[in-house]
């Protein structure tokens, strides 16, 4: 993993926009045998391989696997002169699911769609995210927030009636009353707050045993990053901030958020806890540093490849 790594910044050849309201050219790359399709099942890429030498699971569109699909598929665009789709498998019913590990803070179970390949699987992004090569994994995020997003847009907005799919998955149109609407990115503003030596860091129930990562919320409405920043660390904590600055940002495809990073300076460290968070605490350089070495069995720091780990990363080098 390079140093700084970050999950889903990577990109691919073109997103060929152009060619989204061409379905002729479109289905010409599909019956030619031109095409990869990634099928994603109810939000998990298909995967092979394990560990650094995990990548995605690209089938040909004849593939078995398709006979569940939800068409027309997402283009999303070309890569080394190959046109790539994705395509929602949901309505595929695997048997013996175990639902209650499904439910987990993270899935680790895989499911095998019958016919396919040997070591083909859908798996969890999230676990497979620092491992996959850039462009599969800003390839994958994008097709896994786009289902999400036609999942839980599939009425129109303007006046409830079925929406369609259209402009090959990037957008839904109404038939009713003409309306478009287009994907939604949720912006999240994700800080980290120092105080001197100290580093402020928060857990929500739910996560795993001592796992502790920087503080995040959701911007509203007439907020800029920086004043969203300042409330949300104010309403979590009770802590007051100044010197916020943005650092860097990760799309967060958990359903469909675009992480934007930044650090702030406390001016009070009292911590008085709303019901947002289970814990937030203070921790010094030192601690943080033998917990990041894995020399701390009690704590636990944020996802490799996150962006909260990065911007943890950048402050224990000493460049934040």
């Amino acid at each position: 993993m390079r140093r700084g790594f970050m999950a889903f910044d990577g990109h691919w050849d073109s997103r060929a926009a152009e060619l989204r309201s061409d379905p002729g050219a479109l289905a010409q790359f599909l019956a030619q045998g031109a095409a990869r399709v990634l099928p994603v099942w109810r939000g998990k890429p298909q995967l092979r391989g394990d560990g650094p030498a995990t990548r995605l699971g690209w089938v040909d569109p004849t593939a078995t696997v398709l006979e569940h699909a939800h068409r027309p598929y997402l283009f999303l665009g070309l890569h080394d002169e190959t046109p790539l789709f994705a395509a929602d498998m949901s309505s595929w019913e695997p048997d013996a699911l175990d639902r209650g590990a499904m439910a987990m803070f993270l899935d680790t179970t895989i499911q095998h769609y019958p016919g396919t390949e040997s070591g083909l699987f859908f798996g969890e992004l999230r676990q497979a995210m620092a491992h996959l090569p850039a462009s599969d994994a800003a390839l994958a995020a994008t097709a896994r927030a786009m289902f999400n997003w036609h999942r839980s847009h599939g009425f129109c907005a303007a006046c409830g009636q079925p929406s369609q799919l259209a402009q090959a998955g990037w957008e839904r149109f109404c038939p009713s009353c003409g309306a478009k609407h287009f994907p939604r990115t949720d912006p999240v503003v994700i800080m980290l707050v120092t105080y001197g030596n100290d580093v402020l860091l928060g857990r929500s129930s739910g996560w795993p045993d001592g796992m502790y990562s920087a503080l995040a919320g959701f911007v509203e409405p007439g907020e800029t990053l920086e004043n969203a920043v300042a409330r949300e660390v104010l309403e979590e904590t009770g802590i007051r901030t100044t010197d916020i600055r943005y650092l860097a940002s990760q799309p967060w495809p958990f359903p469909s958020s675009l992480m934007m990073g930044c650090v702030a300076r406390a001016t009070t460290r009292a911590i008085t806890l709303d019901d947002e968070l289970e814990d937030a605490r203070w921790l010094s350089r030192e601690q943080l540093l033998r917990a990041w070495s894995g020399a701390d069995p009690d704590f636990v720091p944020a996802r490799k490849g996150s962006i909260a780990h990065h911007l943890i990363g950048l402050w224990l080098a000493g460049k934040v």
